[in-house]
């Protein structure tokens, strides 16, 4: 709806609207760029600070797809002040604070609406060395593809709209979108330049996030059984807990063209791989001499399920699953 927008340009942007990246870059000197994001969502939990928490690390997440390193956050709030007490507020506001301050940013304000309905979200300014700058696009074939979170978050999240999510379920799901993508800090410089692409997987599902990470040349071809996914996600697919934000990716994705692979798989299976995710993992191209290193070190931060689930191959752009 956008294709007759005026979009700006300037020799010093180096992304914007259009070419599907994460965030904003802005060269800041012959050596480094400035990212640029901001995200908001509605509450997925009901305890104001863990939604709060989540939101944050959803907003922060954007910058480090891009490889970069958060440094400056601003709050951006709707809040019914007529129906809920100021006391929620601060809890949403304290966790957002305490999730920028534990990626290494600093909270310096924001801005406050009133709405009907609470939303909460950041704006994030990072930095990122001009040559270590993680794209969407840029995989090469031989590439390994990893994903470091499970899918089945809005499953889940479904489940627990119906009261259909047990205890257990509901802290491993709030600990997956708490959890901060915060790789590219934890990676050695000659590993991170080895990073060919890179993005978050959100709304889109991992189908919509891979079909983002293609060009002309490169197929990614996936291993449907080598993707992790929550416990216990499938059955509850097989219940009918499925958001409908699944079936738009999949009217939207299947109608492409582009995916081929997915009428040999179980259903519940299928529909897991459209599940939108709210604070999901990253989705990386590496090149296969550093992705021991790189799930070394996401299991080690606590991404256990982080596993390497297909690879690039020379191809016309598309998704190829088995």
């Amino acid at each position: 709806m956008l294709d007759n927008f005026t979009v700006q340009e300037h020799p010093r942007l180096l992304s914007s609207w259009k070419g599907g990246e994460d965030a904003t870059l802005w060269i800041l000197s012959d050596e480094r760029a400035a990212v640029l994001t901001v995200d908001i969502i509605t509450p997925v939990v009901d305890d104001p600070y863990t939604w709060g928490q989540i939101a944050a690390a959803n907003s922060l997440s954007d910058v480090f797809a891009m490889g970069g390193r958060p440094l400056l956050a601003l709050n951006v709030v709707g809040f019914p002040i007529n129906c809920l007490p100021l006391d929620t507020l601060s809890a949403i506001l304290e966790g957002g604070m305490e999730m920028a301050t534990k990626a290494g940013a600093i909270m310096a304000g924001g801005h406050t609406v009133e709405d009907e309905e609470p939303k909460y979200g950041l704006v994030v300014y990072g930095e990122v060395a001009l040559n270590e700058i993680w794209r969407t696009t840029g995989a090469r074939p031989k590439d390994k593809i990893i994903l470091t979170k499970p899918l089945g978050i809005g499953v889940f999240s479904t489940a627990l709209k119906a009261d259909l999510l047990s205890k257990e379920e509901e802290e491993v799901m709030i600990s997956q979108m708490v959890s901060l993508n915060d790789l590219p800090l934890h990676l050695p410089q000659e590993v991170r330049r080895k990073v060919h692409a890179c993005t978050d997987v959100t709304g889109f599902g991992l189908i919509g996030h891979l079909l983002n990470m293609l060009d002309e040349n490169i197929d990614i071809r996936i291993e449907a059984k080598r993707v992790p996914l929550l416990e216990g996600v499938t059955e509850k697919i097989s219940m009918g807990l499925v958001p409908a934000g699944a079936y738009r990716n999949k009217d939207c994705y299947k109608s492409t063209g582009k995916v081929t692979g997915l009428e040999s798989l179980d259903e519940n299976l299928e529909d897991a791989l459209f599940d939108p995710q709210t604070s999901g993992g990253l989705l990386l191209a590496v090149d296969p001499d550093v992705e021991d290193v790189i799930l070394d070190v996401a299991r080690k931060k606590g991404f256990v399920g982080s596993n390497v689930i297909g690879e690039v191959l020379e191809g016309k752009g598309k998704v190829k699953i088995n």
